[in-house]
């Protein structure tokens, strides 16, 4: 099976394009990837790359044929696994919600020290996670810290289902919830005002005229009320920070992903805001802000 895999690797190393926002998939691990989706035992990109290859019947032969071929079409190659690592984690993916990228990433580190930093002095920390997409961002924070409540709302009814799956997946059903809502609707209670400890958001930012710009492969196949923010793309962020202190009790943290080029305008906004104490940047490793943290 191991030649077969290289006779596949030299006849298909032109033909596989490869998006910069997904660095875990190369020629070899998209590969990989489709063996184990056709012998049946479907994983992540990253899980796969380090597992030796599974042998393939001519059935699964022929079956594999038809994943490359979906994936030379522009299919994502974690809508054909249905699996996407992040923060060490298998979420279950597809269509209906925004692919987790590895720059999220910075964001889920970042939150999970300030849930952690809460549980040295509480048995609990609640949590919402806003635009959760798979829920992705709540449900790694809620493995990783014992002590998390985490509530995930999404615009989307397709994300908010998608996050009950992974919910459902990863046995976190006692201290994961979700619900549909715009932004804070659906935590618009008493149950949450000054009783959220962390507020977690990767909302869109992408202006509408740069969404026309988008690689097909992503606009054919994310939903586009992932990424657009409004005609400047600010939009849903200037609501995160004025909506958000409401909810935060005193010493709260709201932390927010931000696109490249972005980090200074908004460092400013929370700034001006006047409801912030304290405000914090983490930065990628090209230096660009990529999420900001304001403490109430």
């Amino acid at each position: 099976m191991n030649e077969y895999f290289q006779q596949l690797k030299e006849g298909l190393s032109n033909r596989f394009r490869f998006l910069d926002d997904k660095p875990e998939e190369n020629l070899e691990s998209t590969l990989k990837s489709l063996f184990f989706v056709a012998a049946g035992f479907p994983k992540s990109t990253e899980e796969a790359s380090n597992l030796p290859l599974p042998e393939l019947t001519n059935l699964q032969i022929e079956i594999l044929h038809g994943l490359i071929s979906k994936r030379l079409n522009n299919i994502p190659l974690a809508h054909i696994t249905g699996r996407q690592r992040f923060m060490g984690i298998d979420f279950l993916c597809d269509k209906r919600a925004l692919i987790p990228r590895k720059e999220t990433e910075i964001l889920g580190w970042k939150a999970l020290d300030l849930s952690l930093d809460f549980a040295h002095t509480q048995k609990l920390v609640n949590i919402i996670d806003v635009c959760c997409g798979v829920g992705n961002l709540g449900l790694a924070i809620a493995l990783l810290n014992a002590n998390a409540i985490v509530f995930a709302t999404d615009i989307s009814d397709e994300a908010v289902e998608l996050t009950r799956e992974n919910i459902d997946y990863l046995n976190l059903d006692q201290r994961v919830f979700a619900g549909r809502g715009d932004l804070f609707s659906a935590v618009e209670n008493d149950d949450f005002y000054e009783k959220t400890d962390l507020i977690i958001c990767n909302p869109p930012y992408i202006s509408k005229a740069k969404i026309r710009n988008m690689d097909s492969e992503i606009i054919d196949n994310e939903p586009l009320i992932a990424f657009e923010g409004g005609i400047l793309g600010i939009e849903i962020i200037m609501r995160l920070i004025t909506e958000s202190p409401k909810f935060l009790k005193k010493t709260g943290w709201l932390s927010f992903e931000v696109g490249a080029g972005q980090g200074d305008f908004f460092l400013q906004q929370c700034q001006r805001s006047n409801r912030f104490d304290r405000i914090e940047t983490s930065s990628d490793y090209q230096g660009n802000i990529r999420v900001i943290s304001a403490r109430k």
